[in-house]
């Protein structure tokens, strides 16, 4: 226990909620009479094509009554649309997406700013012809009464009918065409044109179980036409997926991309083709020279694993892990691996067991439960890249993983129940995050609520070369800070997050380009960046609604390029993935077999969420003494997950970074959208976990916690320190709230449980500093700076008031949602004021009175 440990509030009074004023818009859209003359040819053509659909299929097996999703984009959208649909007999709600990529035309603008994209939603409706006909009618009847009384319960059909921009049927390029299927397709035609190809097949999925066998019944028929077959399906209701795992010959596929517009493809059971095993380890050969670890004396761990990695197979008996993993390896993955074949594995547990070996830390106290997901595929070198495997829902798979780590598997018990932190360092590059939530993203999202645990995912890396756009000897021309600018910002737009990297509850950690790797010379590499910088790898951009992501960034190593020589005419880089100094330090597989000393370099956001899981780690461990010192008497289970997620988070800020992507990023176009930028790169910053957990005289944390319903708020009140008063002094308040949200899986706002703090009385630090106000509430940490300097009198008594609040935002709130709190107040380092003595005397002696009350 440090010699000053963080401090715990009292039990939060109760309140209730802030009301939050509606947000303001300004859009202009069509009158009612233009609404008609652009809407009616569409659902005439609508019409046309559902009966031209049923001709279609009375020719063959599939049946005569077809039921198509239709696509209805609107401008601004409406509320609670999806019960208004389902006051019509055959139409179904199949779900939302929110858009702000709207293109403003002379019918929909801004009235402000009649250039600016517009924001609205994708509604996703299953409909029958009887149904469409219907909906088609109850236009007609609008258009020709526009004082027309609706129906109890379509109401909101009016407000659509003039909100909509666009309708269409969901179709063949829906649902192949953006998805990467067509291009992994032909990669691996093209490396065995005979083999058998494998893909997802993602249903809509039905409310009625009846309905949902019917699709998958006719799946098996129409891949059976092609010659295929079946060879797994998923279901998870609480996520709203079913899926299949789907075969088919070479020729099949190879038709399939020739002409996509075949029977299996125009399936309308179908919302996506999607490739399996994608999700890889770098498909590069691994030839550099290794260096040798000696590892001191190192005390054994002890007790439960609270930490466990899914990802490859770690060597297990290197120097640096032995007896320190606990395996659990029901697949058997074992027995496909070579002990060469370890390296991606074996670097995680790595990093989370030790943490950077060049900056020689303890290892953790406690084993680490080791999961293997990923496999070797066959490659003519060694060693071979690894993936998870192409026989296997990732969801269902990553399903089954976690369940059995809390509940078991068939006649084994809960395998590893004490885990609350789960590493998942791999991504989807077939899955970049746009506008919707990937079902894998979907699950861990359902699975942190359900077992109580925090994900802890790498944003993901993208390693093609760096186009500049900027002619050789041009660039070469630049200054050391221009060329850093160029070659940061130039391939934005290719390097969006990978799935599950927007997982609303999980923290998402991209990567910054620094380690403690020492190299002497570069030899002819480069190192593009000469300030501290996110990662040229690495991904980044806004999460779902635009919720800040990555959360944080961390330590991923420095990555080297190589410039590319020949006739090309501009600038580019090609990264060079080495083994070798700089990067992370971690274990690896020696050449030889027996080896089991080596070590080697590793660069990537993968090194970063491992890092921060070893964090979160130690942050529990820290967590658990406080409440045995503080509160023996509280049970503590269901605060953990958020309590760990808002300490890490916590000490983030955007420093030096954040000052130097101002430079390069802001324009005088987009100055007043510069935080927003800055977060997209950063998130909230990186984190410094021994600033919150060792307070010092001019620096108090202090936890909260407590679980909230719809409608309901806590009280807390930090004492303010009577030395401060009247005293200009810079001073810096932080506030940290971060929850783990039950989920919608079909709803655009997804998120069920809205909850924020408001801070009253903040004139002691009144400067809002880092990410913006409105960006910060959008996911489920909210993490803000503020500073001042200001004369402001104190008496004793006086406190701050943090309120926290809560409100449904996608569904009902079944359940009270517990959160997590971390408040730190503190002055610069040598000033003289006793910031933790005085708050910690005054929550102690709150809490004493607080007792005796309830006695």
């Amino acid at each position: 226990m440090p010699d000053r440990p963080l401090l715990l509030f009292p039990t939060p009074e109760t309140a209730e909620r802030t009301t939050l004023p509606p947000s303001p818009r300004r859009i202009h859209k069509p009158s009612r009479g233009r609404q008609g003359a652009r809407l009616s040819p569409v659902f005439a053509r609508l019409q046309s094509e559902f009966r031209a659909r049923r001709v279609e299929l009375q020719q063959t097996a599939a049946g005569a009554d077809p039921e198509q999703v239709l696509v209805i984009e609107t401008v601004d959208g409406v509320e609670n649309f999806a019960n208004a649909v389902k006051r019509i007999q055959g139409l179904e709600w199949m779900g939302e997406v929110e858009t702000d990529e709207i293109v403003p035309d002379a019918d929909f603008y801004d009235e402000v700013n009649r250039e600016k994209p517009l924001s609205g939603r994708l509604y996703l409706v299953m409909t029958n012809l009887r149904a469409l006909d219907e909906m088609l009618s109850l236009w007609q009847r609008y258009q020709s009464d526009p004082n027309m009384r609706f129906e109890r319960g379509l109401t909101k059909f009016r407000d659509v009918f003039l909100s909509i921009k666009d309708i269409r049927r969901w179709g063949v390029h829906d649902r192949i065409e953006e998805t990467g299927l067509l291009d992994a397709w032909r990669e691996d035609l093209a490396r065995d044109g005979n083999r058998p190809i494998r893909c997802e097949v993602e249903l809509w999925f039905r409310a009625s179980q009846a309905k949902r066998r019917e699709a998958e019944g006719q799946l098996n028929n129409l891949i059976g036409q092609l010659g295929g077959r079946i060879m797994g399906n998923s279901m998870v209701e609480e996520i709203s997926y079913q899926a299949l795992l789907a075969e088919v010959p070479a020729r099949a596929a190879q038709q399939i991309i020739d002409h996509p517009d075949v029977d299996l493809v125009k399936c309308d059971s179908v919302m996506f083709f999607r490739p399996v095993g994608q999700m890889a380890t770098g498909k590069r050969s691994v030839e550099d020279e290794l260096s040798d670890h000696t590892a001191g004396v190192m005390a054994a761990p002890t007790g439960q694993p609270v930490v466990a990695v899914l990802d490859g197979l770690p060597l297990e008996n290197h120097a640096l892990l032995a007896n320190r993993l606990i395996i659990d390896d029901p697949d058997g993955h074992a027995s496909e691996y070579t002990a060469a074949d370890r390296i991606h594995g074996t670097a995680m547990a790595s990093l989370v067991v030790h943490g950077d070996l060049s900056d020689g830390e303890a290892p953790l106290s406690r084993p680490v439960y080791i999961r293997p997901i990923m496999k070797p595929i066959p490659w003519i070198r060694s060693p071979r890249p690894e993936q998870i495997p192409s026989d296997v829902l990732v969801v269902d798979y990553i399903h089954r993983a976690v369940r059995r780590m809390f509940e078991g598997e068939g006649a084994t018990r809960a395998i590893a129940p004490s885990i609350r932190i789960i590493n998942f360092s791999i991504g989807d590059p077939c899955r970049q995050f746009t506008q919707t939530m990937s079902p894998l993203a979907r699950l861990l999202d359902w699975l942190s609520v359900k077992y109580k645990v925090l994900f802890v995912i790498s944003a993901g890396n993208h390693t093609r070369n760096i186009e500049t756009g900027v002619p050789k000897g041009d660039f070469s021309a630049l200054s050391k800070n221009e060329k850093e600018a160029r070659t940061l910002y130039g391939d934005a737009r290719h390097r969006k997050l990978l799935s599950p990297a927007e997982s609303i509850n999980g923290i998402t950690v991209g990567a910054l380009h620094h380690d403690s790797a020492t190299v002497a010379h570069l030899g002819h590499a480069v190192d593009l960046f000469v300030n501290g910088l996110p990662s040229p790898i690495s991904s980044f951009g806004s999460g779902y609604r635009r919720a800040i992501k990555p959360d944080i960034v961390f330590n991923g190593g420095r990555v080297l390029y190589a410039e590319q020589l020949g006739t090309i005419q501009d600038a580019r880089f090609e990264p060079r993935l080495l083994r070798i100094a700089p990067g992370n330090k971690v274990a690896a597989p020696g050449t030889v077999t027996g080896d089991l000393t080596k070590v080697a370099y590793a660069c990537g956001t993968s090194n970063s969420a491992s890092l921060i899981s070893r964090t979160a780690a130690i942050c529990h461990d820290s967590l658990l003494e406080v409440f045995e010192e503080q509160a023996p008497d509280i049970e503590v289970n269901s605060y953990i997950a958020p309590l760990l997620k808002a300490i890490i988070v916590h000490g983030s800020s955007w420093g030096t970074i954040g000052t130097r992507l101002q430079e390069i990023l802001q324009t005088p176009e987009n100055g007043h959208h510069i935080r927003n930028w800055i977060s997209q790169w950063l998130g909230y910053g990186a984190p410094d976990s021994a600033r919150v957990l060792d307070c010092t005289s001019q620096r108090a944390t202090v936890l909260g916690f407590g679980q909230l319903g719809d409608e309901e708020a806590n009280l807390f009140r930090l004492p303010l320190p009577p030395s401060l008063g009247a005293r200009r002094d810079w001073r810096r308040l932080i506030v940290t709230l971060a929850w783990l949200s039950p989920v919608a899986g079909n709803t655009q706002r997804y998120r069920t449980g809205s909850l924020w703090f408001e801070v009253e009385g903040v004139g002691l630090a009144p400067t809002r500093q880092d990410a913006d106000w409105r960006a910060v509430r959008r996911g489920t940490v909210q993490h803000e700076v503020f500073e001042g300097n200001s004369a402001v009198p104190l008496n004793d008594g006086d406190a701050l008031t943090i309120k926290v609040n809560c409100r449904k935002d996608a569904g009902k709130i079944q359940q009270p949602i517990p959160y997590g709190l971390a408040i730190s107040l503190e002055v610069a380092e040598g000033i003289d004021i006793p910031i933790y003595e005085e708050i910690r005397t005054r929550i102690a002696s709150a809490i004493e009175i607080r007792t005796r009350e309830g006695r």
